[in-house]
């Protein structure tokens, strides 16, 4: 039997298909994802990634703030630890644009959140019963909150923003030192 061509698919049927793929290409842009944010709330991924990490460093002072009103005696070992932390929730808020900066007399959710941060808050009653009684279980207890968002950071990594992933590393790195300050011994060598 002899070798014949595969029949061609005509320039009708081509089109057709190309057609049919571009309208389902225009269908599936237009339904669910809520664009470059992908959850639908309209909210860019890098503002809810730092607006998050802004609190989450909110919180990791407020547990500073929490030993250190329990220990008042750790005021020195904690201050410089807990002025890190204050810094790094300034530098994680989310940049006001400068038009805003200058216009408006109010300050953003981020700079409100960021100022509030790196000043010392009063500790609650509630927060201050979280706080181990002992210094060194203290001190235990907040290198694993250190070391717990240090982790969180990590993992959050893979999905952040090429300039907000280098800063989350940095922060990171930060948090796993401060856990092992807060573990080890001041004055030993190692």
């Amino acid at each position: 039997m002899p070798w014949t061509l595969p029949p061609r698919p005509s320039r009708r049927s081509l089109l057709t298909g190309a057609a049919g793929a571009a309208g389902a290409a225009l269908l599936a842009g237009c339904t669910g994802g809520g664009g470059p944010s992908g959850d639908g709330t309209g909210i860019p991924l890098e503002r809810r990634m730092r607006e998050g990490a802004v609190r989450d460093s909110a919180r990791l002072l407020e547990r500073y703030d929490a030993t250190l009103a329990v220990h008042p005696g750790l005021a020195e070992r904690l201050a410089p630890l807990r002025a890190a932390v204050a810094a790094h929730s300034a530098a994680l808020a989310f940049p006001a644009p400068a038009a805003t900066r200058s216009a408006s007399p109010s300050p953003s959710l981020s700079a409100s959140a960021a100022a509030a941060a790196a000043t010392p808050s009063g500790s609650t009653a509630a927060g201050r019963a979280d706080v181990p009684p002992k210094p060194a279980e203290a001190l235990s207890a907040l290198a694993d909150a250190e070391r717990s968002l240090s982790e969180a950071r990590t993992i959050a990594l893979a999905g952040a923003p090429g300039e907000l992933a280098r800063l989350l590393a940095s922060v990171a790195a930060c948090g796993a030192v401060h856990a092992y300050l807060l573990t080890s011994t001041p004055g030993a060598a190692s």
